[in-house]
């Protein structure tokens, strides 16, 4: 079974920074032609969109989060990074991987980011 798992999620001040990485395992034959994104689920909200990526390394980011994050992957190593600057205390929220046009993948636990001031 294909599974993603986040990790790199912990507490960080107000303007700091961290990394988050999310690991791909299983039988991914296509994870190079896939777009992979981040996501993330502020406590009592609903799950957005973060940050997108496509196979030729295209970035797409939602307003909110554009200027301070970077996402980018690896392929040899089916990892997908979201580097995260600057952080406010509006980013603190469960962040998820996954594949958005491609159902290959089921939501993982995610990993718990907390701004805090």
């Amino acid at each position: 079974q294909a599974q993603l798992v986040e990790s790199g999620g912990g507490l960080v001040q107000a303007g700091g920074s961290l990394r988050l990485s999310c690991a791909a395992s299983g039988s991914i034959p296509r994870f190079k032609s896939m777009t992979m994104a981040w996501y993330r689920q502020p406590p009592g909200n609903q799950r957005e969109l973060v940050a997108a990526i496509t196979s030729g390394g295209t970035t797409n980011y939602a307003d909110s989060v554009n200027g301070r994050f970077i996402i980018s992957r690896d392929n040899a190593k089916n990892m997908v990074y979201l580097q995260m600057n600057s952080l406010k205390l509006e980013d603190t929220a469960v962040y998820y991987c996954n594949a958005p046009y491609t159902v290959a993948f089921p939501w993982g636990q995610g990993t718990q980011v907390t701004v805090s001031s």
